[in-house]
């Protein structure tokens, strides 16, 4: 892409990459996820924008399973709001995730004049793959044309979305957990430094996949003493198997939960994450342990990039660590251990975390940190 600036690196290459190539061409409309959306974005009557000043800005949060965009205005005012299918080019290809990135933009904007959006940001894992494949970057490029917009675009990593999902402060640190695991150290709102996110077969450590595979391995160091499976070995041997019944001589079993395993994706361990999480609900002694491993393992991360001393904040990011869930409230516990004075967040709204990103250095934004709250606040 011609005028395109890498900044900082990323988890998947480069961060804040801008996308600035001027959009031509493209029509803009669809159905957007608010009642009364449609119809010409020309039309004057019924538009979310009509009387609304000052500039509008459009943020997405592109993930595997689903892409959603945010349009607001620099006061913090939503105008609209969209969701479409997966959209990242590394799991579905350039040009069906740009599909969805069209469909995400068009919904969002439906009723909205497109010449009014002044910027705009998205956010995904791997951005700096994107940023270095050509056929990629023009599948965006014609994507965010064919939704009728004109201003410039810039994309960042889902873990600097992540970060500003949870906060408004320029510096601090972001830990994400789901199928993988990463740690970011954020300053002026730009990545710096990166720790792990090296992909399940090298690190992980922490992740849905790291508990899922954990999970499996003791089941097997069970079956190795010919001992019967625990509670949650019961529940990943039914998952696996159909059935938690070991079989007279146990080694049959492994064999049998072996092939089974090495016969799928590695990544689908991932899977099993939730029968660990549930377990630790009911106590089970060894998914309680895994827990408490996954957390430490997830902090140590966060040790790698983070001084002792810090005190800005953590946002936790993912789904393991944005819910109720135990390895969440295991985490929180872990880190204000290592960092007492540090104020522990939930990442929220992504794509609204995204329209902030866009409009916090417009000429219209006064006041960022009031404006992060108002965003995100009324996010869903």
């Amino acid at each position: 892409m011609s005028g395109s600036n890498v900044d900082r690196p990323d988890p998947g290459g480069s961060a804040g990459a801008v996308m600035d190539r001027p959009a031509t061409g493209g029509a803009s409309g669809t159905v957007a996820d608010r009642p009364g959306a449609g119809g010409s974005s020309g039309a004057a009557a019924g538009r979310p924008d009509a009387g609304v000043s000052g500039a509008v800005v459009v943020g997405l949060d592109v993930g595997g399973t689903s892409t959603r965009a945010v349009v607001a205005t620099v006061a913090g005012e939503r105008l609209g709001a969209a969701r479409a299918g997966g959209g990242n080019p590394t799991s579905h290809g350039p040009d069906r995730a740009a599909d969805e990135v069209r469909a995400a933009l068009r919904g969002a904007l439906a009723g909205i004049t497109p010449s009014r959006v002044a910027a705009g940001v998205i956010g995904l894992a791997g951005a700096g793959r994107l940023l270095a494949d050509p056929a990629g970057r023009d599948a965006f490029d014609r994507a965010w044309r064919d939704a009728g917009l004109r201003c410039p675009y810039t994309v960042h990593s889902d873990a600097l979305i992540a970060y500003a999902a949870g906060t408004s402060a320029p510096d601090g640190t972001v830990l994400v957990a789901g199928t993988g695991a990463i740690a970011a150290r954020v300053r002026g709102l730009r990545l710096d430094r990166v720790a792990d996110g090296h992909g399940w077969l090298l690190g992980d450590a922490g992740s849905g996949f790291w508990l899922g595979r954990e999970a499996v391995r003791r089941v097997l160091a069970d079956l190795d003493r010919a001992r019967q499976p625990d509670a949650l070995g019961g529940r990943v041997l039914t998952t696996l198997l159909g059935h938690a019944t070991v079989a007279p001589r146990p080694r049959d079993t492994v064999d049998a939960l072996v092939q089974t395993i090495t016969r799928r994706p590695p990544v689908e361990l991932a899977r099993l994450a939730p029968l660990v999480v549930e377990a630790a609900r009911d106590a089970e002694p060894t998914a309680v342990a895994l827990i408490a491993q996954a957390a430490a393992h997830l902090a140590d991360s966060a040790g790698r990039i983070r001084p002792p001393e810090a005190a800005d904040p953590v946002v936790l990011g993912g789904g393991l660590l944005t819910g109720d869930t135990p390895l969440a409230a295991a985490l929180r516990a872990e880190l204000r251990r290592r960092w007492p004075d540090a104020s522990v967040r939930r990442a929220g709204d992504g794509a609204a975390a995204a329209a902030w990103l866009a409009a916090r250095d417009l000429p219209g934004t006064t006041d960022p940190a009031a404006l992060h709250d108002r965003l995100l606040t009324a996010a869903p």
